[in-house]
């Protein structure tokens, strides 16, 4: 593996982990950790493929973290380091990096020639943290990162109550989740600012698999229906026992799933 170095618009440095060789993917991603979180599913296509996995600059360093935080710098990042990359690209987002590729695609559509959005948490029809998001801010921002992502887990995800108990139960891993809490609370924010309301992307005509968990939160389901409806070349694919976490429980399944799009629209 090697990293990859690309200065986005503002001038500020962007890394990526880059493995494998042979036609490219471009991977965003999700919230709640750092590019490492695409381990497994990256084991299972850097055969055949060259991974590109963007470091989220929130997800790297507090430090990074410049409040209002939001998705057109997240897209601006993309689009550095997708610029130096030789297409054909094949662009993979994963929950909020879900809706950070989908910006980056608006900003140009040329530059990829396929999507790959594994539940992008869209307000489509209503916010995605509204209130709540302000409790967990409140939480964080009282020094009780803990609580902000349990807030998060429980109320904004809306995973089972039972299922984030056992969660924050397991010492290694609510101190993992706290690491990038404020992280994730602005990221959160970031893609509320984005408003209400999913119609500029009837304009985005680059073929789009749009990936499920048939086990995942309804809310989530139904944010990618919302979605599908708009994109004119979007379709849903159902990963058939997973939820919003197979790149964890099921990196294989996820992986054949962008195997399958890869083969279509990078002409394997």
């Amino acid at each position: 593996m090697t990293e990859l170095l690309a200065l986005s618009d503002n001038g500020r440095p962007v890394t990526a982990l880059d493995d494998g060789s042979g036609p490219t993917l471009l991977v965003v991603h999700p919230g709640g950790g750092n590019a490492t979180t695409w381990d497994g599913v990256t084991h299972h296509l850097v055969d055949d493929f060259r991974v590109v996995r963007i470091c989220r600059r929130i997800y790297v360093s507090e430090a990074d973290i410049t409040l209002p935080h939001s998705m057109a710098v997240e897209a601006a990042d993309i689009a550095a380091v997708a610029d130096l990359l030789e297409p054909p690209v094949l662009l993979v987002g994963h929950s909020s990096g879900a809706v950070a590729a989908l910006e980056a695609a608006l900003l140009g559509q040329s530059a990829y020639a396929g999507l790959c959005l594994y539940e992008p948490p869209l307000p489509t029809k209503e916010l995605i943290a509204g209130s709540t998001g302000a409790r967990a801010r409140a939480e964080l921002d009282n020094g009780d990162a803990v609580e902000a992502m349990r807030i998060h887990m429980r109320d904004i995800v809306r995973m089972p109550t039972t299922v984030v108990d056992a969660m924050f139960a397991d010492q290694h891993m609510r101190a993992a989740l706290s690491l990038y809490a404020a992280a994730q609370i602005a990221d959160n924010e970031a893609i509320d600012a984005l408003g209400v309301g999913i119609d500029r992307f009837a304009t985005l005509e680059t073929p789009a698999v749009l990936i499920e968990g048939d086990r995942s939160p309804a809310h989530l389901r139904e944010r990618l229906a919302d979605l599908a409806a708009v994109l004119p070349n979007g379709r849903i694919v159902t990963l058939t026992g997973q939820g919003h976490v197979a790149h964890l429980t099921a990196p294989d399944a996820l992986a054949d799933t962008i195997r399958n799009m890869a083969a279509q629209v990078l002409h394997l």
